[in-house]
């Protein structure tokens, strides 16, 4: 198992994401079907859509495990591509192209980008960094040590589901709910692992994780405001407040104590996300090989 996690791993750090026949991109024009033919403005109705969305890939991954480890743990990480878009954002505010530097906005967040400016940017970049880290790269890592293709395969899925239908607005508020709370508890424990990584870059106060977990308990999602935190403590920036998406307004509690972020935090936050993948990587085959160990010991 733990050779599986380390191909896919690598190979997303030499390719990227698959550019061509994507697993994820057809699942997600399997969902698009699926809520054409399912919609209903009902939680009852999402709860359908959800599990008829989820489940089949799932079982798909349960039937050759240890063959599909690499191919799954490849599709669903993200790392080196958002690596590569904080990048770019982080270029195109150097040099003054603001306007160049907004198109990066969709490949990270639902925000809107019209309303943002070089600082609204580099904010919304580095909080974006922090969440799509956990939920695109760590995630899929300590699900493919806990549960193996399957685990990655629903995290996912999941995820994919939340980020197509899982929006607070008069469409999605029911139909959307099973899906995006799905999400938040296969997220819980990478979101718990991104944060101490995190926070092992912190300064080292008797106060920072007290800070962290206020912060969180106040966030309106579950998972990123533990994340975002984090991260904040980690760069030394400040986080949180008005956040414009396209469905609305949110007042975002106030993330860390520093300055707001700036071209070089975006930089910072690139790295940041690079270690904690790295971080991550060891997290996950520690957690194989003691799944693995345990097996042993069952069948001896």
């Amino acid at each position: 198992m733990q050779w599986g996690i380390i191909t896919g791993f690598v190979a997303d750090k030499l390719f990227g994401d698959p550019q061509r026949h994507h697993p994820v991109a057809y699942f997600g024009s399997y969902a698009s079907f699926l809520e054409r033919h399912l919609y209903r403005d009902s939680k009852l109705a999402g709860i359908g859509f959800t599990a008829a969305a989820v489940i089949p890939p799932t079982i798909l991954a349960a039937l050759a495990p240890e063959i599909l480890l690499p191919v799954a743990v490849w599709a669903s990480l993200g790392g080196t591509t958002l690596e590569k878009v904080g990048t770019q954002v982080a270029h195109d505010l150097e040099e003054g192209d603001v306007d160049h530097a907004r198109t990066w906005v969709p490949w990270l967040c639902s925000r809107d980008p019209q309303v943002l400016d070089g600082d609204g940017i580099a904010r919304a970049t580095v909080e974006s960094l922090a969440e799509n880290t956990s939920d695109a790269a760590v995630a899929p890592l300590v699900w493919a040590g806990l549960a193996g293709a399957p685990g990655v395969v629903l995290h996912r899925a999941a995820n994919t589901l939340d980020a197509m239908v899982g929006y607070k607005n008069e469409r999605y508020s029911n139909f959307g709910w099973a899906a995006a709370r799905l999400d938040d508890v296969l997220g819980y424990l990478p979101a718990r692992v991104t944060t101490a990584i995190h926070l092992l870059f912190a300064p080292k106060k008797r106060d920072t994780w007290q800070r962290v977990y206020a912060a969180a308990a106040n966030h309106p999602s579950p998972n990123a405001g533990w994340v975002e935190a984090s991260a904040a403590e980690a760069l030394r920036v400040r986080l949180g407040g008005r956040t414009v998406y396209s469905y609305g307004v949110e007042e975002r509690p106030t993330l860390g104590h520093g300055p707001y972020p700036t071209t070089q935090t975006v930089k910072k936050a690139v790295v940041l996300s690079r270690v904690t993948q790295l971080a991550a990587l060891g997290v996950g085959l520690v957690i194989a090989q003691k799944r693995s160990s345990r097996r042993a010991s069952n069948l001896a």
